[in-house]
C-alpha cells in the first residue's frame, strides 16, 4: 500500500487569513494551489478504497481540513469513514458534499491503453476528484469569510460508498443535515453541465439461497441446490421485466454460485438492483422481487432470505440554486488540453470508437435546460429531500467516455483529471460565495424546495431501519 504523504505545506501555500476579498481574487489564489490539491485526489486515486472501507482516503481529507482550520466530526450516523468538517458558529449553514469511494474490478493504469494496475478497485466513476475539489471549495470560502469578517457556516459532508451502499441516505436519517440551509455537489464527467440534474430511485439488495449439498451425480436426489433457487429466481424477475414500466431498470449478478460443478451448492447469492425516476414505483418492483424469490425457493425445496444493501430516492431538482450555479461555471469555463493531454485524449477517443478527442465540449459548457433523462442513481437523491440541492457536473474525462469505464479511470488518474476538477472547485466556491451574499437566493431556493415537496411529504428512507451495511463491499 502507497504511503500517504500529507503535503500540507500550509504557510506556503497561503493558507489561513486572506489579504484577497473579491471572488476573483479567491479564484486566483485556489488556482496558484492547483499542485497541491492535484497531490491530494491521486492520492487517493492511487489508494482506490470501495465503499466504507476508504479509511486512508477519509482520513487524508479529513486532515487537509483539519489543517485548514474546520472541526473535524468523525464516524458520523455510525459509519467509520463518514465524517463532518465544519467552519463558523454564526449565518447560514451551507454543505459542500465530498465522496471518495472506488468501484470493484476496474482497476487500471493512467495510460491510455486497458491496462490493469493489480488486484485492487479503481476510480471509474472520479470520486477522488470530487471530494477532493469539493475540499478546496470549503477552505477557499472558508478563508473568504475570514477575509470579509462575513457570517456564515459551511460544513463539508465526508459521504463513503455512494456506489451502492447509499452512505448519505444513513446521514440524512441521522437528521445530519435537518440545519442545513443549501447543500451543493458536482460530480466528474464527460462534458461541463449545470442543468437540472435527474437520478433514478434505487433499491438494492443480496437474495441468499440455502439448499442441501450431495454428491451431483451419486447423490443428486439428496441434494437441493441454492443455484437452482437463485436461478429460478432470476427466470421470474426476467418474466416480469414484460409486465414493469417501460423506463424501469433492474439488473443483478449472481455472486455466489457454488465452488464445484460436482457438489450441489447448499449456499447461493444474488445481487439485484431496481430502479425508476419514482420511489414508489422502485418500491413496488422490489416487493414483486421478493415474491418471486420466495416462489422460487419453494419450488426449489430450498429456504432464503434477503439483506437490503441501499435505497436512494430520485433526485429532486431546485432550479433556482440551477440557474445560479450555471451562471458560475460558465464564469470558470471548461478544460482545455495542452498538446501532452491532447495526445492521451486522441488515444482514448480511439478505443470509444472517435477519431480524435473533441476538445470543443470539454472547453464549452453545455446549453441549460431544466429537465433531464435520468441515467443513474446517487445518494444525493436523499438529501435532495432533505435540503435545497443543486449540483453540476465538469470534463474530467475525455468527452464521449462513459462512467465506470476503464477509460475514466485512466483520465482520472492524469492532468486531464485534475483540470476538470479544479473547475469545479472554483465552481462551487463562486456559488458558495454567492449564497453567502444573496439571503434573498437562499430563501428563494427553499421556498422552491417546499413547494416541490408538497404539504404532505414525509421522508421514509428506502433502507428501512438496518445499520449501515459496512461489508456489502467484502
Amino acid at each position: 500500500m502507497k504511503k500517504l504523504i500529507f503535503t500540507a505545506a500550509l504557510c506556503g501555500l497561503g493558507f489561513g487569513a486572506m489579504a484577497q476579498k473579491k471572488p476573483t481574487e479567491v479564484l486566483k489564489n485556489l488556482e496558484t494551489k492547483t499542485a497541491y490539491y492535484s497531490d491530494i485526489a491521486q492520492q487517493i486515486w492511487g489508494l482506490a478504497e470501495m465503499g466504507y472501507q476508504e479509511k486512508q482516503s477519509s482520513a487524508l481529507l479529513q486532515e487537509t481540513l483539519a489543517n485548514a482550520g474546520f472541526k473535524i466530526t468523525t464516524a458520523v450516523a455510525g459509519i467509520p469513514t463518514a465524517f463532518t468538517a465544519e467552519y463558523g458558529n454564526e449565518g447560514p449553514v451551507i454543505a459542500i458534499l465530498g465522496e471518495y469511494d472506488a468501484l470493484p474490478g476496474l482497476s487500471q493504469k493512467a495510460i491510455p491503453s486497458k491496462e490493469s494496475a493489480g488486484e485492487k478497485a479503481g476510480h471509474a466513476c472520479g470520486h477522488h476528484l470530487f471530494g477532493t475539489a469539493s475540499t478546496a471549495a470549503a477552505i477557499a470560502v472558508k478563508e473568504w469569510l475570514e477575509a470579509n469578517n462575513k457570517k456564515g457556516r459551511i460544513r463539508f459532508y465526508g459521504c463513503p460508498a455512494e456506489e451502492g451502499g447509499s452512505g448519505k441516505v444513513y446521514m440524512v436519517r441521522a437528521g445530519l443535515f435537518n440545519d442545513v440551509d443549501i447543500a451543493l455537489h458536482w460530480h466528474p464527467g464527460a462534458k461541463n453541465a449545470a442543468s437540472a440534474g435527474a437520478a433514478l430511485a434505487n433499491k438494492s439488495a443480496k437474495f441468499r439461497f440455502y439448499g442441501v449439498s450431495a454428491h451431483a451425480a451419486a447423490a443428486p436426489h439428496m441434494g437441493r441446490s441454492a443455484l437452482d433457487g437463485v436461478e429460478a429466481m432470476n427466470n421470474m424477475v426476467n418474466m416480469m421485466r414484460e409486465h414493469v414500466l417501460e423506463d424501469a431498470r433492474i439488473h443483478y449478478v449472481i455472486t455466489s454460485g457454488g465452488k464445484a460443478p460436482n457438489v450441489v451448492p447448499d449456499y447461493a447469492e444474488v445481487y439485484y438492483y431496481a430502479r425508476h425516476n419514482k420511489r414508489d414505483v422502485v418500491m413496488d418492483i422490489f416487493d414483486r422481487m421478493v415474491k418471486a424469490a420466495e416462489g422460487a425457493a419453494l419450488g426449489t425445496g430450498t429456504t432464503m432470505d434477503y439483506e437490503i444493501i441501499g435505497g436512494t430516492h430520485e433526485l429532486l431538482p431546485n432550479l433556482s440554486l440551477q440557474e445560479m450555479v450555471h451562471k458560475n461555471l460558465t464564469k470558470v469555463g471548461g478544460v482545455q488540453y495542452n498538446d501532452t493531454e491532447l495526445s492521451f485524449a486522441n488515444t482514448i477517443a480511439k478505443t470509444l470508437g472517435q477519431d480524435s478527442a473533441d476538445q470543443e465540449t470539454a472547453a464549452a459548457i453545455a446549453p441549460y435546460q431544466t429537465t433531464a433523462k435520468a441515467g443513474g442513481s446517487t445518494d444525493v437523491g436523499d438529501v435532495s429531500f432533505a435540503v435545497p440541492t443543486v449540483g453540476f457536473g465538469t470534463a474530467t474525462w475525455v468527452p464521449g467516455t462513459a462512467a465506470h469505464s476503464w477509460q475514466a479511470v485512466a483520465a482520472g488518474g492524469t492532468t486531464i483529471g485534475n483540470k476538470g476538477m479544479m473547475v469545479a472547485a472554483k465552481t462551487l466556491t463562486l456559488s458558495l460565495i454567492e449564497l453567502f451574499n444573496n439571503p434573498k437566493l437562499i430563501a428563494a431556493a427553499k421556498k422552491e424546495h417546499q413547494e416541490r415537496l408538497g404539504e404532505n411529504f414525509k421522508y421514509v428512507p428506502l433502507i428501512g431501519d438496518r445499520a449501515p451495511a459496512l461489508n456489502y463491499r467484502n
